[in-house]
């Protein structure tokens, strides 16, 4: 049995159906290595941010120290992090992704750069650019997201 083609009324009704494929591809990915998505979150952000302190994470994750934490452990039990001490500070750590937690996010921007080839790939090059143009006009007027 075929199911129904979705149709959609609006243009943000179809911007928020292929923000849907987009996040699925990623959650897929990250679920393939086990990860949590703020476990994938974290590895990503403390290989660019290697020595990170928690409070650090907790605010890319926008959650508390306690839920850092306990992200943290679970991920050195993987041996995919490892907190160090500071010379001359027992009580402060700097948190590290270790050989095998950058190596199991490998490939994560590869994937989702794929993903947005696929989800594009109706268009030809200057649909692409006239889409980008237009978007770009739309959001130019918006709020920027925070990273804090």
């Amino acid at each position: 049995m075929n199911e129904p083609e979705m149709t959609f009324s609006s243009s943000l009704e179809l911007i928020r159906w292929i923000g849907w494929a987009q996040r699925k591809v990623g959650e897929d990915w990250i679920r393939a290595r086990e990860l949590s998505h703020e476990q994938a979150f974290a590895l990503g952000f403390l290989e660019q941010n290697p020595g990170s302190i928690q409070r650090d994470i907790a605010q890319m994750t926008r959650t508390s120290a306690a839920s850092v934490s306990s992200l943290l452990q679970g991920l050195e039990r993987r041996g995919l992090v490892e907190r160090r001490t500071e010379s001359g500070n027992e009580r402060s750590k700097r948190v590290y992704p270790t050989t095998a937690g950058v190596e199991l996010i490998a490939g994560f921007e590869a994937s989702m750069a794929a993903a947005d080839d696929t989800i594009l790939a109706p268009l030809d090059e200057a649909e692409r650019a006239t889409l980008h143009a237009l978007l770009t006009k739309v959001t130019s007027v918006l709020p920027q997201p925070t990273r804090s």
